[in-house]
């Protein structure tokens, strides 16, 4: 009899648990609902968040870690979906792992995530970010492929943008990718490559004479000249 009363208590305690999770459940997507309609960006994390530990999906993750990256928090981007390379990862979270890695300034692991992007989808707006990192890293051979690409590539009506200047402006894709050309021609002999380096800056300044940042990189390389 008391075996009877047990096993009827528990079922019934589960029971009351399941409404309760459910009931949660649901608020939780009103919530979030709300939170959406209301255009608080704040109030849709707090709201994803409780989704997932009440009921976790990746898709929620995912979502939640765009939400991070978006309002600039970087490090709870990565701390919801982690940092390893993943091939079931969907477009969405290798995209996240890519952008926050490279704001935080880690290059080798977000080049891991861009080649990932470039692999599913060869763009030319990866491209130009896996060619301006490998630069960085020194690796020209592997910019060089990725400048070609986007030479070849780029339309005259996809612009990158630029931050390095008081106000934001845009470039043609073509023009930043000469940039970047120009760039890796100096780093491959920095003595004998400065002219040839100086006239892809001025091809980049052709296409866009916006181009604050190749203005300021010919200028460099004018001074480099006059003290060589």
């Amino acid at each position: 009899m008391k075996q009877h009363l047990f096993i009827l208590s528990f079922l019934v305690s589960l029971f009351a648990y399941s409404q309760s999770n459910t009931s949660l459940l649901d608020h939780y997507k009103e919530y979030y609902n709300q939170m959406r309609t209301q255009g608080d960006v704040q109030g849709v994390i707090n709201a994803l968040t409780h989704l997932n530990i009440l009921s976790p999906n990746q898709a929620r993750k995912d979502t939640l870690a765009v939400l991070y990256m978006n309002e600039g928090k970087h490090i709870q981007a990565l701390n919801t979906i982690g940092i390893d390379r993943n091939e079931n990862d969907s477009d969405m979270a290798v995209e996240v792992k890519a952008m926050s890695l490279q704001v935080l300034n880690q290059i080798e692991r977000s080049v891991e995530h861009y080649e990932e992007l470039y692999r599913r989808k060869p763009s030319p707006l990866v491209a130009y970010e896996l060619a301006d990192m490998k630069i960085q890293l020194d690796d020209l051979l592997g910019a060089t492929k990725h400048i070609t690409f986007g030479i070849a590539n780029s339309k005259s009506d996809v612009m990158r943008t630029f931050y390095e200047s008081q106000n934001q402006y845009q470039v043609p894709m073509k023009a930043a990718f000469m940039y970047l050309k120009g760039l890796v021609r100096f780093k491959e002999n920095k003595s004998l490559n400065i002219d040839s380096a100086i006239e892809i800056m001025d091809e980049a300044l052709a296409i866009a004479p916006n181009f604050n940042l190749a203005l300021i990189s010919k200028d460099a390389l004018l001074s480099q000249k006059t003290i060589q």
